[in-house]
């Protein structure tokens, strides 16, 4: 069986569940990652907080799909590129864009 990993931004996590529970076939893996940090927290030498860091406004979800080529129909306007794996991986797959 084939399997690839697809990364996408949604509005909400709402959004995101209503995305999820409407697949008919349920044999995917889905790992919710929420509103991924844009710039980190910054401390100063004490331990302080003194920046806040900045979130992004998309919720991001990252997909193994089990036994497609592509992303489903109604999927594909919420893919995004990234670098690399970006922040999650799933163990033996890696994300080819």
């Amino acid at each position: 069986m084939s399997y690839i990993v697809k990364k996408y931004e949604f509005e909400s996590e709402e959004q995101a569940d209503t995305k999820i529970s409407a697949l008919e076939d349920r044999g995917h893996t889905f790992v919710k990652l929420g509103f991924l940090p844009i710039t980190e927290v910054q401390f100063d030498e004490d331990g302080n907080p003194i920046q806040q860091g900045e979130y992004s406004d998309k919720y991001s979800v990252d997909v193994l799909w089990s036994g497609l080529d592509e992303s489903p129909y109604g999927w594909k306007s919420y893919e995004v590129s990234v670098e690399g794996n970006g922040v999650h991986t799933f163990s033996g797959y890696d994300y080819k864009g």
